[in-house]
């Protein structure tokens, strides 16, 4: 199971928080975590597995939402190790230099984080409150006649649209093997064949679903245009108390660094 983009519900204070503060404070540390050094990444991978234990979010949520892009960090790390110039790590093996390790280190870390920090955002809030909280931030650009709400829409159809299309492509690979495919077999020439034709069918399925989903929306009576809520959001003191320290936090970092 894919947990990245998920619902996962657990009685705790970051899912009973305002989605605005998680929306916000998920930004700030973006931010953060791009422009971190090595004390920084420290620091902030503590704040991340606060978090998470504050989330009540089990270690096997957080490295299921992680294990998709595994090839992805294995080669953004491998990439700067092997092309970075530098001082030699091993006077044998020149290639692999000192600045390369720390920058594979460092940037294999940032994109890491940026994964937890949107797996914990998405894990602890429902689309319905995602939708809201994104509406309400981008209200300020009806002054330019740009629709909040149709904004919102699409972020977090985009954002739910992520475990949609790695289930689907774990489907189809599943399908593939079962059928005496193997995709480690061969030259890397026929194996980039193989996972290009489950590319392929995967785009055509993505499209599928797409309209489905429009004609799902056209057959509720969707239509563009004021709305009214359910639930109307309202910050209590717990969201002013995590926004607050969010900002102290991130700004105190950014004070170290200066």
């Amino acid at each position: 199971m894919f947990h990245l983009g998920q619902y996962i519900p657990r009685p705790s204070v970051v899912h009973r928080l305002d989605p605005r503060v998680k929306i916000l404070a998920t930004l700030m540390l973006s931010m953060t975590i791009l422009r971190a050094d090595p004390a920084k990444a420290a620091v902030l991978s503590v704040f991340l597995v606060g978090g998470a234990w504050l989330s009540r979010l089990s270690w096997r949520d957080v490295a299921t939402a992680l294990r998709p892009l595994v090839f992805f960090f294995c080669f953004l790390f491998l990439l700067h190790l092997f092309f970075t110039d530098g001082r030699p790590l091993f006077a044998a093996f020149p290639v692999v230099t000192v600045e390369g390790l720390s920058r594979g280190l460092i940037t294999t870390w940032q994109f890491m984080a940026l994964v937890v920090c949107a797996a914990l955002l998405t894990m602890t809030t429902t689309p319905s409150e995602l939708i809201s909280g994104i509406e309400r931030l981008l209200r300020p650009l009806r002054a330019i006649r740009i629709s909040s709400h149709d904004l919102a829409i699409m972020v977090s159809l985009a954002l739910r649209f992520v475990p949609t299309l790695l289930l689907e492509f774990h489907r189809l690979r599943e399908a593939q093997l079962s059928r005496g495919a193997d995709f480690r077999e061969g030259t890397v020439v026929e194996r980039l064949r193989k996972v290009s034709s489950l590319a392929s069918v995967l785009v055509i399925q993505t499209f599928q679903r797409a309209d489905e989903l429009v004609q799902a929306m056209e057959g509720r009576g969707y239509e563009r245009g004021p709305r009214t809520y359910l639930r109307e959001l309202k910050m209590g003191y717990a969201d002013y108390t995590v926004m607050i320290s969010t900002l102290v936090f991130v700004a105190a970092l950014h004070a170290l660094s200066i």
